[in-house]
């Protein structure tokens, strides 16, 4: 069972339990926010929007549903559960060269070759794209290829030894349920006194901001009203949930039954450069409770 502790921050926990890749929409800044509104209790954790998986890796739950739609992102999560260490070895053969980067990008071009290469061999390939790239920017075109640019940066961590390690131990001690469903699947699925965190591509602000390049299908209007359907359907089946969206009009009226917080938040994604900064964005819950922390007992 999990529950708040008031005035704790670190639960106990492994430190070195963290994100393994930056992340579009990551977490990272929001987590103490995040925390404190947390429900009272919960028994079970799922989250199917993971991506970077900040808020996981915070609270460390030792039972949870873990899903993203991106297999590529959830393949990575495997292999570091699975078998960290050739993870490691691969890791540390790759090259922070622009050649060198083109050239492993390049490799989901073939699909019959790529889709044929060991777990191992396209986990590693993520993570050294991840820190190399531009940004560190996960995206994909309509074909569902890696096209983010070489990020030209002098020294990046390609290898983090001891996180890889961390939560690899992590994943093998907790009961952690890895999928790359649909998130309305993986909803379908979770059992009673499950909380949720939703954290999906956020509804564009403008037309420059909008970034739905994670998945080669993108995330609508249309996505975002069943997404909305199923929060609902959590709270009709009891289920406490919290999800996070940028704070557009039309998001607003989508949530407008529950308990909406307005927050500030930095956005580093746009085209335009002068447009990043901090902007309003929402946590939505169905519930009121909040609380400075969570424990799990």
């Amino acid at each position: 069972m999990i529950s708040r502790r008031k005035g704790k921050q670190k639960y106990g926990k492994n430190l070195l339990v963290a994100p393994v890749l930056k992340w579009v929409g990551g977490k990272r800044q929001l987590l103490d926010l995040l925390v404190s509104l947390l429900p009272e209790k919960f028994s079970s954790y799922c989250e199917p929007f993971v991506g970077g998986g900040a808020l996981l890796f915070r609270i460390q739950p030792k039972m949870a549903f873990v899903s993203d739609i991106n297999d590529e992102l959830i393949g990575v999560y495997r292999v570091i559960k699975e078998d960290v260490e050739a993870l490691i070895s691969a890791l540390q053969e790759y090259k922070n060269e622009s050649e060198y980067f083109y050239n492993v990008r390049d490799w989901d071009r073939d699909r019959e070759k790529y889709v044929s290469l060991p777990a191992v061999q396209k986990a590693a390939r993520i993570l050294y794209l991840n820190k190399t790239c531009y940004n560190g920017l996960f995206r994909v075109n309509s074909a569902g290829e890696f096209n983010s640019p070489f990020g030209n940066y002098r020294n990046p961590s390609i290898v983090n030894v001891s996180i890889l390690r961390a939560v690899s131990s992590y994943f093998n001690t907790a009961k952690i349920h890895l999928s790359s469903n649909d998130y309305a699947d993986t909803l379908k699925l979770i059992p009673k006194d499950t909380f949720t965190y939703l954290d999906p591509p956020y509804d564009p602000v403008s037309d420059t901001s909008s970034f739905t390049g994670y998945s080669k299908d993108g995330f609508k209007k249309d996505d975002q009203i069943r997404l909305r359907e199923c929060c609902d359907d959590l709270d009709e089946r009891g289920l406490k949930f919290m999800l996070s969206n940028s704070a557009t009009d039309f998001i607003k009226e989508q949530y407008a039954a529950y308990n909406i917080t307005v927050i500030r938040a930095k956005r580093a994604i746009n085209s335009d450069s002068t447009k990043r900064g901090e902007v309003d964005e929402i946590i939505v819950r169905n519930y009121a409770e909040a609380g400075v922390g969570c424990r799990l007992r």
